[in-house]
C-alpha cells in the first residue's frame, strides 16, 4: 500500500477530512487530524446539510456509518416551503415528513452538522483528532512536511491533506490559482430558542426550510434540531463590502439598520431575526475557483472539500463535494493501481477537478438564477416540475 509506514496530516476536522481520517484508519494507516477548535464542544455554525445518495451518503456507507447516520438524521427536515419576500406561502410540503428510502438514489436526508460532525468524531481512534491546533504554515524538512500552529506547537508528517476549507492555510503551497467573487454575500446568522425568540418563523420552516425570494434578494431559513433558526441572506453586494460598508457585524443595531434599508421592500416579518440578542451573524462573501483550474500535483501534499473547489452554498453541495472527495482520494491511494503516491494524487486531483467544475458551473447558474429578477418564478417551477 502505497501509505505504508507513512504518517499522514489531515488539516481540518470538517466532514471532508473526518470522513477520510475514518476510511484511511480502515487500512490502518496511521492518521491524525489538526483541528483549530479548542475542543469537541465546539458549538457548529451554520444551516443543516442535506447528504446525497451519490457522494455524501455513499462516504458513509464506505465508513460503516450508514447505522449511526440514521440514528441521528431528520426525517422531514427536507420539507421545504417557498415564500414571497411578504412571507406569503407559494409552495409548501406541510404533510409530515416520511421516513425515507436512504438506498434511493433520490434521497437527500437533513443532519445538522453537530451530530454529523460528533458521528464521525466517535467512529475514530482515541486521540486521531488534536485539538487547538490551527495550523499557520508548513516548511519542508528533508523528505517531511513540519506543521507549524499558531499556538506555537509542531508537527510533522510524511503526507499532508489539506482539509482546512475556505481560508486554507495550505492551498498556497500547491497552487497560487486565487478565488474569484460570485458577485453575492451571505449574512448567516442563527436564532437560539427560536420558537420563543421568533416564533412566527420558526413556524413558518415548519421543521424544514424556507426559502423567501423578491427584488433579486434571497432569505434562507433552516430549523436545526436543537431548537435554533439558522438563516442567511443573499444580496448582490461589491466584492470590499463587507469593509466598506462601516458595519460592526457584532453590532445587532447596526446590522438591523441595514437589513431595514437593503430590504425594505420586503415585510417586516423578516426583520424578526435581528430582535433577539440569543443570536450572531457573521458577513460572508462568495467566491468560487476558475472551473478549469489545475496543477502540476505534488508527491506529498493535496487537498479536499473548500480548500480545493470553493463554490456558494445555493446548491447545497459544498459538503457532498468534500465527502466525496475523502472518498475518491482514500480509493486512489489505498485501493488504487498506481506505482507512486504522485501518481495517485495525480489522478485524484484531475478527477476531483473535472467532477467539481461542473458542480461549480451549476452552482453559480442557480446562484445567479435565485438572485435574478423572477427568481420566485424560477423555483416555483423548478419545485412544481419535480412534484409533477
Amino acid at each position: 500500500m502505497l501509505l505504508q509506514n507513512k504518517k499522514v496530516a489531515i488539516v481540518g476536522g470538517g466532514p471532508g477530512g473526518l470522513t477520510l481520517a475514518k476510511l484511511l484508519q480502515l487500512k490502518g494507516v496511521d492518521v491524525k487530524v489538526y483541528e483549530r477548535s479548542k475542543d469537541k464542544s465546539a458549538v457548529q455554525q451554520g444551516a443543516t446539510l442535506d447528504l446525497h445518495y451519490e457522494s455524501g451518503l455513499k462516504a458513509l456507507r464506505e465508513c460503516g456509518l450508514m447505522e449511526e447516520f440514521e440514528k441521528n438524521y431528520r426525517p422531514g427536515a427536507d420539507r421545504l416551503t417557498i415564500t414571497d419576500q411578504h412571507a406569503v406561502v407559494r409552495f409548501g410540503e406541510a404533510e409530515e415528513g416520511r421516513i425515507q428510502d436512504l438506498n434511493s438514489e433520490y434521497a437527500r436526508p437533513e443532519i445538522d452538522r453537530g451530530p454529523l460532525r460528533d458521528l464521525l468524531i466517535e467512529s475514530l481512534q482515541d486521540e486521531t483528532i488534536v485539538w487547538n491546533a490551527h495550523c499557520a504554515e508548513l516548511k519542508k524538512d528533508g523528505s517531511r512536511w513540519e506543521l507549524i500552529f499558531k499556538n506555537g506547537t509542531v508537527a510533522d508528517a510524511d503526507f499532508v491533506i489539506a482539509a482546512d476549507g475556505a481560508n486554507s492555510k495550505i492551498r498556497k503551497y500547491i497552487t497560487d490559482i486565487q478565488p474569484v467573487y460570485s458577485g453575492i454575500t451571505v449574512l448567516e446568522g442563527n436564532i437560539y430558542n427560536a420558537a420563543v425568540n421568533a416564533p412566527h418563523l420558526w413556524e413558518l420552516t415548519n421543521g424544514g426550510k424556507v426559502f423567501a425570494l423578491g427584488g433579486s434578494k434571497t432569505i434562507v431559513l433552516s430549523a436545526k434540531g436543537e431548537g435554533s433558526l439558522s438563516f442567511y441572506t443573499g444580496t448582490r453586494e461589491t466584492k470590499d463590502w463587507v469593509k466598506a460598508s462601516g458595519i460592526d457585524f457584532e453590532n445587532k443595531e447596526q446590522i438591523l439598520a441595514w437589513f431595514k434599508q437593503r430590504f425594505s421592500d420586503w415585510s417586516v416579518d423578516w426583520q424578526k431575526v435581528f430582535l433577539t440578542d440569543e443570536s450572531y451573524f457573521v458577513a460572508r462573501p462568495q467566491y468560487y475557483f476558475p472551473v478549469d483550474q489545475a496543477w502540476q500535483a505534488l508527491p506529498d501534499l493535496t487537498m479536499i472539500g473548500d480548500a480545493a473547489h470553493l463554490m456558494p452554498p445555493f446548491a447545497g453541495e459544498g459538503v457532498n463535494q468534500a465527502m466525496q472527495d475523502a472518498l475518491e482520494l482514500y480509493e486512489a491511494l489505498c485501493m488504487g493501481d498506481f506505482s507512486s503516491l504522485q501518481e495517485a494524487i495525480a489522478a485524484f486531483e484531475k478527477k476531483m477537478c473535472s467532477r467539481t467544475s461542473e458542480v461549480t458551473v451549476d452552482t453559480l447558474l442557480q446562484t445567479e438564477a435565485l438572485h435574478s429578477e423572477d427568481s420566485l418564478q424560477y423555483l416555483l417551477d423548478m419545485f412544481n416540475h419535480f412534484r409533477s
